[in-house]
């Protein structure tokens, strides 16, 4: 039979791509919890892997700062530093400001729509106070506008930098408010009106309010 060729093809993970992302996810949401020692025996099993690319998985993961490995002793998941959202925060800030400002013109009308529509997701699960999702659609909408950018540079050290925020929200239990929906709605308006530069100083406004939010939340919790 015939194959037709413009069909979408499907991303197939390597054995490292797969043990790493699995990793990294099971450090952010805290399911490794900080200070964890790991066996690359045990997640190989857990995994279905060889050891091999879960010892690569784990290499990549120190140079990201996500665990630290101790040569014929330990490898152990990496403490989450409160006070490091003070400097992860504003370069996130200014790199989601100028993936704004720079997606402003290739923003079509398919692209608007499936911004409201996740906004629109995140604004439910803000309301239900479901903290987690919350979060993860909140990381969805922002993503839209990064991967419009198309600029691959941003796009690797936005991922790099939003995986240890990531990280320090579920740690925090950090809650997003109705604000920010509100926030979104803007960010789209203005991207859709071709206004980039009031599209990246309100992208920059979300993100470093978060700032505020985690404060926040340390104080009551204190």
């Amino acid at each position: 039979m015939p194959i037709p060729s413009d069909h979408s093809k499907p991303v197939r993970l390597s054995a490292k791509e797969a043990a790493y992302n699995q990793l990294q996810h099971w450090i952010i949401d805290g399911t490794l919890r900080p200070g964890e020692k790991l066996n690359d025996l045990e997640i190989a099993k857990a995994l279905g892997v060889s050891r091999t690319p879960v010892r690569e998985s784990l290499q990549l993961l120190e140079t990201r700062g996500f665990v630290k490995m101790y040569p014929g002793k330990a490898t152990q998941v990496t403490e989450v530093d409160p006070e490091a959202i003070n400097d992860l925060l504003p370069p996130l800030a200014a790199l989601q400001a100028l993936s704004a400002e720079t997606a402003t013109p290739k923003l079509d009308a398919d692209t608007a729509r499936r911004l409201a529509e996740v906004n629109e997701r995140f604004s439910e699960a803000v309301r239900s106070g479901n903290d987690e999702d919350a979060i993860r659609v909140d990381e969805d909408f922002h993503q839209i506008i990064v991967d419009t950018a198309e600029n691959p540079y941003i796009l690797a050290m936005v991922d790099n930098l939003q995986a240890h925020v990531r990280r320090q929200f579920f740690h925090d239990a950090i809650v997003l408010r109705e604000q920010s929906v509100k926030e979104h709605e803007a960010i789209i308006e203005a991207m859709s009106a071709g206004d980039g530069e009031r599209a990246a100083a309100l992208m920059k406004t979300n993100w470093l309010s978060a700032i505020g939010e985690l404060k926040a939340t340390r104080t009551n919790e204190s």
